[in-house]
């Protein structure tokens, strides 16, 4: 099998690769604004925010930076300086002055009211349902990062505000890059033309390195100036509640893929996991290092789905096989390759908005691949089998009762099957 060519965390170094956001523009300029000039507006300046203005001025030239936002006003200032040192091209449209310069909980706010046409939210997974029922509320078009929420509670309230985005008629793109990447598209239509007969078997992998964030801090040591909040903020990707585990936050991309090619989302699933090498200390949180899920979906095809954190040099893979009774596909042989589709998905936003090109409206779908990889996180954490109707009536609800970076709030311990129990 193919290893995946894109990797999002492959880019951090490049001028003009991203992770995506939500990116939102006015209903007035939408279908035949033309070359109009937007104004972007930027929550959650970290790696992928940064990296998603990088990607949006590379694609789309009448798309200005005017306002940013982040929790931490040292990430925000590390973002434009980062921003200043762009080509000319790119970094003579950051204009964001002092009085556009957001930090708090409440700065997503700011942003879509500071008088912006397009809102790019970065932020950590956990906080996708707020943000963007705020921007449908303000009837904005939204470019959303993904995965679109960490718990069944507040996704479900991602779907409510992702339907009343279709009613009118916002467009809603997503930060799942396959689905604007060229050889994907390329062979999603020979699929769907029947070249590979009918689906009998799917399998995914995302077998990588483990995304350690305080690999940056001073000594790898907690600052013991921060609060427990601030603490799982900077080290985010080792709390379940604000990235939702591997298997949402980054195995994602081939669980959506897979609904993609089925048109459908899996009806059960049965799931194990643990932590293997990850130790039993704080700054590794409470995230497992391994999960192997057995989706259904509603025609009793089969995924079997591998995701896998190991350290340094060892195993990476990160690919897709879908067989068929006439062949198979990795989801990327014999496709064309287009250009980088970190600027693509972009790009497809625009013209959406403008009408050069197709509407678009992802929310749903991606929000239904969300929920599907909640499941099989919670499969495997409990150790039942997990249904379509169990995960959607389920009550688990991760956030915080107050944000507040001086509260305490201890995690969860690591969920141990048989303990953990599904709610």
């Amino acid at each position: 099998m193919k290893k995946e060519t894109f990797s999002r965390r492959s880019f951090l170094t490049s001028a003009v690769t991203t992770s995506a956001a939500f990116q939102i523009v006015k209903p007035e300029l939408v279908r035949g604004a033309g070359d109009e000039k937007l104004k972007a507006g930027l929550v959650g300046a970290g790696a992928r925010g940064t990296q998603a203005v990088q990607n949006i001025l590379t694609g789309c030239p009448n798309v200005e930076l005017t306002a940013m936002a982040d929790l931490f006003e040292d990430r925000l200032e590390g973002s434009l300086r980062t921003l200043g040192k762009l080509p000319p091209e790119l970094s003579g449209r950051v204009k964001v002055d002092a009085e556009h310069r957001f930090t708090g909980f409440d700065a997503y706010k700011k942003v879509i009211n500071s008088g912006v046409d397009i809102v790019m939210l970065a932020t950590y997974p956990a906080y996708r349902p707020m943000h963007f029922e705020a921007a449908v509320e303000a009837r904005k078009h939204i470019f959303c990062e993904k995965p679109f929420g960490t718990d069944p509670v507040n996704l479900r309230r991602f779907m409510d505000a992702a339907k009343k985005s279709e009613e009118l008629k916002l467009t809603v793109k997503s930060g799942a890059q396959r689905r604007s990447q060229a050889w994907y598209l390329d062979q999603y239509k020979r699929l769907k033309d029947g070249e590979f007969g009918d689906t009998v078997a799917l399998y995914a992998y995302w077998e990588g390195g483990p995304v350690l964030n305080f690999s940056s801090f001073p000594n790898h040591k907690r600052d013991p100036k921060w609060s427990d909040m601030e603490f799982q903020h900077r080290n985010w990707y080792s709390f379940i509640w604000i990235c939702g585990d591997q298997i949402v936050e980054q195995h994602f991309h081939n669980i959506d893929f897979m609904n993609w090619v089925m048109g459908a989302h899996p009806v059960e699933v049965v799931a194990s996991g643990g932590a293997a090498w990850r130790p039993r200390e704080p700054l590794y949180g409470n995230i497992y290092d391994h999960m192997s899920s057995d989706f259904v979906y509603p025609n009793g095809v089969h995924l079997s789905s591998h995701c896998r954190q190991y350290p340094k040099d060892l195993c990476r893979d990160v690919s897709d096989l879908i067989i068929g009774t006439k062949g198979r596909s990795n989801g990327m042989d014999l496709g064309s390759k287009g250009i980088n589709p970190y600027v693509q998905e972009h790009i497809d936003m625009i013209r959406s908005i403008t009408s050069a090109g197709p509407y678009i409206n992802q929310g749903m779908a991606v929000a239904e691949s969300t929920m599907t990889a909640i499941m099989g996180r919670e499969s495997a954490y409990s150790g039942l089998k997990i249904t379509w109707d169990m995960i959607m009536a389920s009550k688990q609800d991760l956030q915080p009762k107050e944000f507040d970076n001086n509260q305490i709030t201890e995690p969860m311990p690591l969920p141990l099957p048989g303990v953990y129990k599904f709610v």
